[in-house]
């Protein structure tokens, strides 16, 4: 990204990589879309226009050692006797292609910001796995695949609840079982299939995909971590928020205390919550868990010292570990760390276009918005669409002050067939008084009349729920 509007190289640099056609992308996204009208019909008795969306889908990766055992798979599957280790085949095949778009998206966003990317390692699986409970997975995974998205009913979906509640207790086998809880969850909303009204398939089909892939033994594999000291420049926040859980993500630079190449990390934290905590109050129920979001409503650093890392740049948290540094403006560290901070790599099962989310620094822009056209950030001989949907309630950053504003920290996203912007933070102009508006401003706490509502009416509403908790623990 432009790292100066007086440097027309860098413009240009982003124009043509952003904006231009990827060779092959439009060919995989159709396969996969074709894989998912098949699951939403179903595999047991398949009629001849998902026969043609199999077929679409084995040419697909005709070319890649994937392409003898997913013709296989297809053939069985147009029969309607594909078995399990079909239907994993089908579900690898499906995730390569998404994995290769990943690859070519991501190759787009570091030739357009001149990133380097550090390359994966192959991890340890888990050591200790309960197979009999992964074949149980499986077969139900299988089922929904034969019986497809309409042909859901309670009684299928539900039988998912006995593998969830077995598997929870297994550390090893946590993170499948959470995907599969929130899997049964979604599709018990929507039961009976036959009367849904529009189906998500190709979210369902990751779900499905990525569920699938975790069942086979070795799949849950530790992402490599190292220990590491030095110091945390906070760029932004990235707030998702749903009527029972939040999650506030981090994007940061971290400078190894040993002078080595500063790199792109993140640190994440997650917890459940009362769906009538909203909007600011969000940060009471994050803040205890997470400092680094102190030290971002505050605009400092932190320094870190042992703090694991794993390779694929996600810091594992231990408050512990980190202490609040000298006050660090994320403008600043845009500027100037984050054009040469080193990306890192993504695991295998997490290649997918929705995972991209590139830190970028935007200025000598002009916004533009035309009736109700989606915000465009113009620069010279291109334009960048600019997603103000993500803008979280949960901080004083609005998608008006983006429209006005000069310069922009954001997430470089993939998303309906182009490039976007998520903004994280802006510069821009207040009452003729230039001001930065961060989405994480109120992490750390507020004075502000509305964020300092909307935590007080938070307070209350966990206050009571402790209170009506603590009675029934009682009785």
């Amino acid at each position: 990204m432009p790292a100066h509007a007086a440097e027309p190289v860098a413009e240009e640099r982003l124009a043509n990589p952003l904006t231009a056609p990827v060779e092959g992308l439009d060919e995989a996204l159709a396969a996969v879309e074709a894989f998912d009208r098949v699951l939403v019909t179903g595999l047991l008795r398949p009629p001849p226009a998902r026969v043609a969306d199999l077929a679409e889908f084995a040419r697909a990766v005709a070319g890649s050692p994937l392409a003898g055992r997913t013709a296989e798979a297809v053939e069985k599957a147009a029969a309607g006797a594909a078995g399990e280790d079909h239907l994993v085949a089908l579900a690898a095949a499906r995730t390569a292609l998404l994995g290769a778009a990943h690859s070519a998206l991501t190759a787009r966003a570091d030739e357009s910001t001149g990133r380097t990317r550090g390359t994966a390692t192959a991890a340890a699986p888990e050591q200790r796995e309960a197979v009999n409970l992964l074949l149980a997975a499986r077969s139900w995974l299988a089922d929904l695949a034969r019986t497809g998205w309409r042909g859901i009913d309670h009684e299928l979906v539900g039988s998912a609840a006995q593998i969830v509640s077995a598997m929870l207790p297994d550390p090893a086998l946590r993170r499948l079982a959470t995907l599969l809880d929130g899997f049964a969850a979604e599709l018990a909303a929507s039961c009976p299939g036959a009367g849904q009204d529009r189906v998500p398939a190709r979210r369902w089909g990751d779900l499905w995909a990525r569920a699938l892939l975790l069942t086979r033994p070795g799949a849950a594999v530790s992402s490599p971590t190292v220990l590491v000291t030095g110091r945390l420049l906070p760029l932004g926040v990235d707030l998702h928020e749903h009527a029972t859980a939040a999650q506030a993500q981090v994007h940061a630079v971290f400078e190894p205390a040993d002078g080595g190449a500063p790199r792109l990390v993140r640190a994440s934290v997650s917890v459940p919550k009362p769906d009538t905590v909203v909007a600011a109050g969000v940060w009471q129920l994050l803040r205890p868990h997470l400092a680094l979001l102190t030290a971002l409503g505050e605009g400092r650093s932190m320094h870190l010292t042992d703090m694991p890392l794993t390779e694929e740049g996600d810091l594992i948290w231990d408050q512990e570990r980190a202490r609040a540094g000298e006050p660090a403006d994320a403008f600043a560290t845009a500027r100037v760390a984050l054009p040469t901070a080193t990306a890192s790599p993504t695991a295998p099962l997490d290649r997918h276009p929705a995972r991209l989310a590139e830190p970028v620094f935007l200025e000598g822009y002009a916004a533009r918005q035309d009736g109700d056209s989606p915000l465009t950030f113009d620069f010279p001989g291109h334009s960048l669409a600019v997603d103000t949907d993500r803008v979280p309630a949960a901080g004083p950053l609005t998608p008006e002050a983006v429209a006005a504003s000069g310069a922009c920290i954001g997430l470089l996203r993939w998303d309906d067939g182009a490039f976007h912007v998520q903004p994280l933070a802006v510069e821009t102009t207040v009452r003729k008084k230039a001001v930065v508006l961060q989405a994480g401003a109120w992490a750390g706490g507020t004075t502000d009349k509305t964020g300092a509502r909307a935590e007080k009416t938070a307070t209350d509403a966990v206050t009571v729920l402790r209170e009506r908790a603590g009675r029934l623990l009682r009785t």
